[in-house]
């Protein structure tokens, strides 16, 4: 078969992709300038005070505009710019996203939620569009068992402009009482959190991923939306070669911490699927649903794809385990002073509170204890204190983050994706490629030969 249809497909297209400075997106832009370099055009959004400080970040390599999806029109102040755009513009891939899971919640709704429906509005004023591609996340199942199938979580009990609402008048009554913006910070992402776990879900994160599709399934209209709902993405499988990655992502500041030997237990269920997925095979689901979701108009005009590895190659959390000893035991870390850190197999506990009781016995207490030394010592041992302080406190918060991923027990349905698989043979679009088949993952090649190696050669 040849690459043939996919490749012909993007030439001469217009394409804006959202959150353009973001790891996926820019996997993603690889692989479009690399299968066919005469696209039209790529807008790249970026987080930016102007179009100068935006081509700064990306080199001119494609025309950067400066905007952001937290405002009206995606904060794009130039007219002549966006009248330009959307002239041009055929798809828009809204990739934006604040990934962190225990992110404001003014701010995660901004972006997650808000931000999403803000894109859609743009998308409706361009001429030429034919397309709403929107990257969320598997996890807006909130703490769903069993077989999750791909389909949109409703809630008509949930008002989000509501949401919104109280977001706003809970940061306006903290900038009133002119408390610090550290205590500002904290308070909203606990309001987050509350909010989030008051209507269902684990964390602010995966709540406003959800209302954000919430919103685009209310507000679509006519526009054709897919929505991707990758798993726990993680560095590239095969293209454009193996293990890049960029920064520490999810699951990989517990490799991290527990390479350098500063995380000797975690609680889990070892026989929980740790559902992630390379990124690259999610950019080639990407890839391939805009190709033929754009050239086949009898789909429907909204579809979901699960993109992850629970239902066909499930890598367990005993797996990553005992991989992670075996390759931390041939490749110790070295530390500042130059001696090799010794990784003793990780220590996981069955339930969170029977992990919470053994960091209180082994860590908590002792250090309260040490605290009332230091301090009848003047002092002296404050450094250490502190420093053994911050790492009990990471400990606990990373636990505390992960809880719903590590003892999570649903398993992502994938029959949509398979469909597209067998559309994608059809139309012979080349599938070693456009890969995107969970069942060929060697994971212990890939965690021992690309992801770990690809993590640690960051500099980290």
């Amino acid at each position: 078969m040849e690459l043939v249809n996919a490749v012909k497909f993007f030439q001469g297209k217009t394409i804006l992709i959202t959150g353009a400075t973001g790891f996926l997106a820019k996997v993603f832009v690889e692989k479009i300038l690399r299968i066919q370099p005469n696209v039209n055009k790529l807008y790249l959004l970026v987080r930016a005070s102007n179009n100068k400080s935006a081509k700064q970040r990306l080199y001119d390599e494609v025309k950067a505009v400066a905007g952001d999806i937290s405002f009206e029109n995606l904060g794009l102040n130039d007219s002549e710019l966006r009248e330009e755009m959307q002239k041009e513009i055929q798809i828009i891939v809204n990739v934006a996203a604040s990934t962190d899971f225990s992110e404001r919640y003014d701010d995660a709704l901004d972006i997650n939620t808000f931000g999403a429906f803000n894109v859609l509005n743009f998308g409706k004023k361009c001429d030429k569009v034919k397309l709403f591609l929107h990257i969320s996340t598997a996890y807006v199942c909130g703490e769903e068992i069993g077989i999750i199938l791909e389909k949109l979580k409703r809630r008509n009990d949930m008002n989000i402009f509501e949401e919104k609402r109280l977001a706003e008048e809970q940061l306006s009554q903290l900038q009133n009482q002119c408390i610090p913006d550290k205590a500002i910070t904290s308070s909203m992402k606990e309001f987050g959190l509350e909010r989030a776990k008051l209507n269902g879900w684990p964390n602010t994160y995966v709540f406003t991923k959800a209302m954000g599709e919430m919103l685009l399934e209310r507000f679509k209209g006519d526009l054709p939306l897919v929505i991707i709902r990758p798993t726990i993405i993680a560095s590239t499988y095969k293209q454009p070669f193996p293990g890049w990655i960029e920064g520490v992502r999810t699951i990989d500041s517990v490799l991290v911490n527990y390479g350098k030997g500063k995380l000797t237990c975690f609680p889990g269920n070892l026989n929980s699927a740790l559902d992630v997925i390379p990124v690259d095979m999610v950019v080639n689901v990407m890839v391939v649903a805009i190709e033929v979701h754009y050239a086949q108009h009898q789909y429907s005009c909204e579809t979901i794809y699960h993109v992850g590895t629970s239902s066909k190659n499930p890598l367990k959390l005993s797996d990553l385990r005992n991989l992670s000893h075996y390759y931390f035991t041939k490749n110790p870390w070295i530390d500042t002073n130059g001696q090799k850190v010794e990784a003793g197999k990780l220590i996981v506990f069955s339930t969170i509170n029977r992990f919470f009781l053994y960091m209180k016995i082994k860590y908590v207490l002792p250090l309260k204890v040490f605290y009332l030394i230091n301090k009848l010592c003047c002092q002296r041992f404050e450094k250490i204190y502190t420093n053994l302080n911050r790492r009990v406190k990471f400990i606990l918060r990373l636990a505390e983050f992960y809880k719903p991923y590590a003892f999570f027990t649903g398993i992502f349905d994938d029959r949509n994706l398979e469909r597209l698989q067998r559309v994608a043979e059809e139309r012979g679009i080349d599938v070693a490629e456009f890969n995107f088949d969970s069942k060929s993952i060697d994971w212990e090649d890939y965690i021992m030969n690309s992801h770990i190696p690809g993590l640690f050669n960051q500099g980290l």
